[in-house]
C-alpha cells in the first residue's frame, strides 16, 4: 500500500499521528485513545481520538499489535513521519566535542575507525557500524629495525606521512648490515607505488635474479613483504560495536526478533553490502525494516551516511543499527556530522 502524502491528512489526523509516532520512538509501547486524550494539545474526547487512529490504519499508517491494545506506527508510518514530519536535533555541543576527541586520538586509522563505531554505539545505545575504506595509500619507505634476538620492528612510512608498525620474526643470528641493505632495497621500490605494486615488482626482481641481494637480506625482504601483505589482506571491511545494546529492557520481549537481529549482524559481508547501497547518497540515508531485504526480517532500521576523503571521493560509510523505534530525529545529524568528521581525519 503507498502512503498519502502527509498534506493530504487532516490538521487532527496530522497531529494525532505525530504523537503516537513519537510516543512509541520515546517509549517502545502503543499508545492509546485515553493516553492521546491526557496528553494536552488535542482538545478531543477518546471516542473522537479513536476514529482517527481507525482512519490512520486504514491508511496502512498505524497498526494495533493486539485488539485491545493501542497503536503504533507501521513501518510505512515511520517512513512517512521521518520524510514528512521530523524535525531533527543537531547534536549538542558534548557530543560534537565527544565525536571529535574520539577521533583524534593517535593511532592508525583503523582504530580511529573502531572508535567511531564504539561511540556511535554508546550514544544511539544502538549497534555502531563503520564501512572501513579501501584505500591503497602510497608508499615512501619501509625500514627494518633491530628489536632482540629473533625480532625487528617493521616501520611503514606512507607518502601521506602516515606510519605504521609491525614487529616480525627474524633470524636470530641476522648480519646487522642485512636490516639496513633490506630496508633500502624496498624501500628503493616503494617510491609512489601501492604496497600491491611494490610486492609485484620485488618478487619479480628477485625472481628473475636481477636483484644484488644476499640469502639473508633477501629473506628479510621475503619477511617485511609478507606480514605487511598478509597485514592488508585481513583488515576487516566492516567494524561493528555495540551489539549488546540492543538487548535492552524493550527487547526482552521479542527476544526472536533481537536474535534474528545479531545473526544478521554477524554476517558482515551482507551487512557491508547493505551500507555499501548508501555510498552514491548526497547526505544521510535511512532504511526502516523490510526496506532493506538484510533487516526485514528483524524488523530493524540502519542510518547511514558516506564519508569523503579531501577530493570529495566517497571511501566508506559509517552509521548506527537498531530497532525501528530509533529516536531518528538525534541520530541523523550525529550520524552526518560523525561522517564527516571522518573525512576530515581521513583527508
Amino acid at each position: 500500500m503507498v502512503s498519502p502524502p502527509i498534506t493530504e491528512l487532516s490538521t487532527r489526523a496530522r497531529d494525532i499521528f505525530r504523537l503516537v509516532v513519537e510516543g512509541y520512538l520515546s517509549t517502545g509501547q502503543t499508545m492509546g485513545s485515553k493516553t492521546l486524550a491526557g496528553a494536552g494539545g488535542l482538545n478531543l474526547s477518546p471516542a473522537s481520538i479513536r476514529s482517527v487512529l481507525h482512519e490512520l490504519e486504514g491508511l496502512g499508517l498505524l497498526a494495533a499489535p493486539h485488539t485491545s491494545a493501542g497503536r503504533l506506527p507501521t513501518e510505512q508510518g515511520l517512513r512517512l513521519f521521518v520524510d514528512g514530519m521530523m524535525q531533527v536535533a543537531e547534536p549538542t555541543a558534548e557530543e560534537r566535542a565527544a565525536i571529535e576527541s574520539r577521533l583524534g586520538q593517535p593511532g592508525p586509522i583503523e582504530a580511529a575507525l573502531t572508535a567511531t563505531s564504539t561511540l556511535l554505539s554508546e550514544l544511539s545505545a544502538a549497534a555502531g557500524v563503520v564501512m572501513v575504506p579501501q584505500r591503497e595509500p602510497r608508499l615512501a619507505q619501509l625500514q627494518l629495525v633491530a628489536l632482540a634476538a629473533g625480532q625487528a620492528l617493521a616501520v611503514l612510512v606512507g607518502a601521506d606521512g602516515s606510519i605504521e608498525n609491525r614487529v616480525i620474526a627474524v633470524p636470530a643470528d641476522v648480519p646487522p648490515g642485512a636490516l639496513e641493505q633490506a630496508s633500502n632495497y624496498i624501500s628503493a621500490h616503494l617510491g609512489g607505488r601501492t604496497l600491491a605494486e611494490a610486492v609485484r615488482a620485488i618478487r619479480a626482481e628477485i625472481a628473475g635474479g636481477h636483484s644484488a641481494l644476499d640469502t639473508a637480506s633477501r629473506d628479510l625482504v621475503e619477511r617485511g613483504l609478507a606480514v605487511w601483505s598478509a597485514d592488508a589482506a585481513n583488515r576487516p571491511v566492516l567494524i561493528v560495536r555495540g551489539a549488546s545494546n540492543l538487548l535492552d529492557e524493550a527487547a526482552m520481549s521479542d527476544l526472536e526478533r533481537v536474535r534474528q537481529l545479531l545473526d544478521d549482524l554477524e554476517n558482515k559481508q551482507s551487512v557491508a553490502e547493505l551500507l555499501d547501497a548508501a555510498r552514491e547518497a548526497d547526505a544521510t540515508r535511512i532504511f526502516i525494516g523490510a526496506e532493506n531485504r538484510l533487516f526485514a526480517l528483524s524488523g530493524s532500521s540502519v542510518i547511514a551516511s558516506p564519508y569523503r576523503d579531501r577530493d570529495g571521493k566517497v571511501v566508506g560509510v559509517v552509521g548506527v543499527i537498531g530497532p525501528t523505534r530509533l529516536n531518528y530525529a538525534r541520530l541523523v545529524p550525529m550520524v552526518d556530522f560523525t561522517a564527516q568528521s571522518l573525512g576530515k581525519l581521513i583527508g
